[in-house]
Order: C-alpha cells, then structure tokens, then sequence
C-alpha cells in the first residue's frame, strides 16, 4: 500500500473507529500517543497493528484504538496524552519517541496501565525504577540507542578515516538530548574526533545547520534519533548529500530514504512487540509483570549508490559485515 493511500485508509479508520465505539462502549480502548506524523507512521502503526493481532486483538472488532499524533512538536504532547487520560483509555501506548513516553509518564495516573516504545534508557529517565522488575503501571520497550553511539562513531571513522571533525546534528527540544550528548562527546573524545553540535527543531533550521557545518569544517555527520528528523529523513539524506557529507544514522529508514548508512534496532520489531505486550496487558496482565524488553538484534545497513554519488569506496570489512547492501 502506498504511503498516501495508507493516511487515506488510516484517517477513515480513525473516523470511523470513533463511531464505532461510540456503538460499542464495552469494548476495550487503547491510546495511541506518538510523537511522529500520522503520514510517516504507516510501517510502525502496521507493526504495532501486528502485534496486537498476534496477541488476540483487531481493531474494530474486539478493541478500540484512539490515534493521537503530535506532528514532531513537543509541545503538543502534553495536550494529546491528557485527552487519552480523560477518555480513560484501557492502556495508554507512548511510541514515536522518548518525548511522548516522558510526557505520558508524567501525566497518566497510577490506576491506567502505561506502554512505551522509545530510545532512551527509560531507568535513568525515570520512567521505570528497572527493566526487569519496572513495578507501577509502567513497561514497555527500549532500543537503548545511546549505548550504540560509540559504535556508530567507530563505523563512521572507517568509512571516513580522514575524517577529524564530525557534525552532530540534534534536536534541542528532545528530553534525551543530554544523555545522547554526553555520549556522543565520550566517544569521540576516546576517538580524537573534534564534535560540532548544529541544533535543529523546525524545518528553517536544517538549512541554517547544514550551512553551519561546512563553515566548521565538518568532515563527517552523526544524526541525533528523533521523531523530527526521522519524519525529514529524506530531505536530511538530500542534504547531506548536497554538502558531500558522509553520515551515520541510527535507523534504517533514514538508509531507504538514500542516506549512506546505518546502524541500529530495528524499530519496527519494537513496535510489533509493543502491540503484543498492549493485548496481554488488555487480557489482564500488569505492567509490572511484563519485564522492559531490550532490543537485541543491530543491523548495518549501507547504501552503495550514495557512496558512489558521494565518490566514497566502502572498505570490503564493512561491506562483509552489513546486514544489508542498497545498491
């Protein structure tokens, strides 16, 4: 299903879920609080869709689903996750972001069940007092992305190795900036790399960051995982292309847009799994029962056809360790 058909077929679905349950009271109701766009939320509300099925649920038939998408602004959060409260949702899903999980975290009360998906450590942002044992009304999943940052760097300087300089590219708005950030200057410190910071939170700002960055003398870019620049992952990838900057990225979907490359969780497998924790939690189960699933599975991810546009050769070492070649 194409991208535009896909909004078409999920915002009638919306529409008409809200009629439906107005028919069917009794059935269970889940809210769906993401950080992202409803337009470039198609492959993760699917998954998240698929999860819920294997775990005895579709939507329409035995469950409700109230979609709430707050279009990569921060500040929209706090208004949506509250009309989930009020609405007295059966579970309330925070995905799309560590954002929507901080917000919902904050707002939710202790007798609502509360699911994330999210990147950040959920323990040091104290949306869990621990993964194996979270306690309260809260689990979910995390892709622990801050811990994979020393290693995205060190693919990055073998693909570059003259490269000095590396960009960091952030969105300041994002409530796991800081740790992201001290991770980031860590590893290229252990690495004698130079880090530039260029912020960005709004579409203006990524022309004035990628303007900034050659005027630094940047040799190399490092993407920040946030909702704001996965829904403009393609025009990032355009971009750091125009300014012949090699660039790493957490996710996969920034490689499918023409990025060069990637290394990271898949999210979409984070997703499915947050639909199946969703239907047991409806089927009775506490959030604390249902440990905090940490991703396993890193995939690298190249893209050969940007690499040639950008007159790069991939060394055969990371060639023969990706999981996966675009050409």
């Amino acid at each position: 299903m194409k991208r535009r058909e896909f909004v078409t077929f999920l915002s009638g679905a919306i529409a008409w879920s809200l009629a439906a349950h107005a028919q069917q009271p009794s059935m269970p109701m889940v809210g769906y609080l993401s950080t992202r766009s409803l337009g470039d939320s198609a492959y993760i509300v699917a998954a998240f869709r698929k999860g819920l099925n294997e775990a005895g649920y579709s939507e329409g038939r035995n469950v409700m689903i109230e979609w709430r998408f707050a279009e990569g602004h921060y500040d929209r959060l706090g208004a949506l996750a509250a009309d989930l409260v009020r609405r007295q949702v059966n579970v309330l899903v925070a995905t799309g972001g560590t954002g929507s999980a901080v917000v919902a975290k904050s707002l939710v009360p202790a007798t609502m069940p509360m699911l994330f998906a999210m990147g950040g450590d959920p323990v040091k942002l104290g949306i869990v007092s621990d993964l194996a044992r979270p306690q309260g009304n809260v689990t979910g999943i995390t892709f622990l992305v801050n811990a994979l940052t020393a290693k995205q760097l060190q693919l990055l300087q073998e693909l570059a190795p003259k490269a000095k300089v590396i960009g960091f590219l952030v969105n300041p708005n994002d409530p796991n900036l800081s740790s992201q950030m001290n991770q980031a200057r860590e590893a290229t410190n252990a690495l004698g790399l130079k880090l530039v910071i260029a912020n960005a939170s709004a579409e203006r700002d990524l022309e004035l960051a990628f303007t900034m960055l050659p005027q630094e003398r940047v040799d190399a870019l490092f993407v920040q995982v946030d909702p704001f620049f996965t829904d403009r992952r393609g025009k990032i990838a355009d971009l750091a292309a125009q300014h012949s900057l090699p660039a790493i990225y957490a996710l996969r979907e920034f490689v499918d847009a023409g990025g060069l490359m990637s290394y990271g969780t898949s999210i979409t497998d984070a997703n499915r799994q947050l639909g199946v924790y969703a239907g047991q939690v409806l089927r009775g189960k506490k959030p604390a029962d249902l440990p905090v699933v940490q991703s396993t599975k890193f995939e690298l991810v190249i893209n050969l056809k940007t690499a040639k546009a950008l007159g790069l050769t991939i060394p055969q070492s990371l060639l023969a360790t990706a999981d996966e070649v675009i050409e």
